[in-house]
């Protein structure tokens, strides 16, 4: 992760302050820095990228049910291919595209239906039939298989240097990173926040920006906002290095039990959502997750079963009741503007949105219009839009 020498204190005053050194707060400084933003801080209670932005490998995607999370992530699918010139890193990106296993006749009418919207909106997504899906990844077994959709423009890249390069392009145009300070309150005049508090002074502010991911429900609290997120353990595990290697395949999903598998290094990574873990902070990696997804894998992925694993990994999704995002300016306190609440997407949608929160603090139209992901969606009569192709 990036490390960034221990401030004695913060500064005293900032024209916007960032809550949240991940992926998503260091993509909102530099885009903030890159228009010309100066007075910008960042505060992060750990080391940047210590939260869920810390997974060791993150997938890229457009391929969504709901239009505006397609054209978030085809976006950022563009800003991520262009990362290397803009803001400048190698993040490892792998273009090997997604495979989505599918099991029954709604999940093939279900992403029929989202493959022709997906085309639609310039994304080169197909459906496939189970020889196709077996032949792009040896390790499947058709037995049970009824479709998979494909989409090859997809992939996946490393977090960890995705946050390095945005910050440390956000810190050459003048940007400070404040790591290892918590916020401890927010002060409020009438319906403006006017003060950050931290463990290493107050910060005086124009603007506050909440990118804290699966904390943020407690920062929307100081500040007297609803944001409605939750927070849910999610684990994985690393195979040991194989022999032979192993054939390079897509990022491989059977969507009936959101067990997935994918390169990573002289192995493969395995991931599966427990749908009885309980909501909390806990981010212990426990060894007999593992049965759970060598139940499912057995069916479907056989080979994959009895690989041998060389450990794992825990962290946070920030869950909102309908698993889209919230990103918007509360109309209560009007300077207080919000990107959190992904539900497992904000790494790949990371580089739109942090165009968006530029766009939203210098008052002009976004990129993307995400009026309706807004926090106030979830008050009583109000529209909520689900998503469907949730890992």
């Amino acid at each position: 992760m990036t490390s960034s020498p221990l401030l004695p204190t913060v500064p005293r005053t900032a024209d916007v302050v960032i809550i949240g050194g991940g992926v998503m707060g260091t993509s909102i400084a530099f885009h903030l820095a890159e228009a010309g933003v100066r007075n910008i801080v960042v505060v992060e209670r750990g080391e940047l990228g210590c939260g869920s932005s810390g997974k060791p490998i993150g997938g890229v995607r457009a391929h969504f049910s709901d239009p505006l999370n397609i054209e978030l992530g085809d976006r950022s699918l563009r800003a991520f291919r262009d990362f290397p010139d803009r803001p400048g890193a190698d993040i490892r990106l792998d273009t090997v595209g997604y495979l989505f296993l599918l099991t029954t006749e709604r999940q093939v009418a279900d992403f029929e239906a989202a493959v022709r919207l997906q085309n639609s909106l310039g994304v080169p997504s197909r459906m496939t039939d189970p020889a196709e899906a077996r032949r792009l990844c040896p390790y499947v077994s058709t037995e049970g298989l009824l479709a998979a959709a494909h989409s090859p423009a997809d992939g996946h890249a490393r977090p960890a240097l995705v946050v390095q390069g945005y910050a440390r392009a956000a810190t050459r145009a003048g940007a400070v990173l404040a790591t290892r300070t918590s916020v401890t309150g927010l002060d409020t005049r009438g319906d403006r926040v006017t003060a950050v508090h931290t463990d290493r002074g107050r910060i005086d502010c124009a603007t506050v920006v909440c990118a804290a991911g699966a904390w943020s429900a407690r920062i929307g609290d100081l500040a007297g906002v609803p944001l409605p997120v939750r927070p849910v353990r999610r684990q994985l595990a690393f195979t040991v290095p194989l022999t032979p290697p192993a054939p390079r395949i897509p990022f491989t999903i059977d969507f009936s039990s959101s067990a997935y598998f994918h390169n990573s290094d002289d192995g493969l990574l395995f991931g599966l959502a427990d749908p009885a873990e309980p909501d909390g902070f806990d981010t212990t990696w426990t060894p007999e997750w593992l049965g759970l997804f060598r139940d499912v894998v057995r069916h479907r992925a056989p080979d994959l079963a009895a690989l041998e694993t060389a450990g794992g990994w825990a962290g946070l999704y920030e869950v909102t009741p309908d698993h889209n995002a919230l990103i918007g300016r509360s109309d209560e306190i009007v300077n207080f503007l919000y990107a959190t609440g992904f539900s497992g997407h904000g790494f790949l949608q990371a580089p739109a949105v942090g165009e968006i929160v530029r766009d939203l603090y210098l008052d002009r139209p976004p990129c993307v219009d995400v009026g309706p992901l807004t926090a106030d969606r979830f008050r009583a009569g109000a529209e909520i839009r689900p998503e469907s192709h949730i890992v």
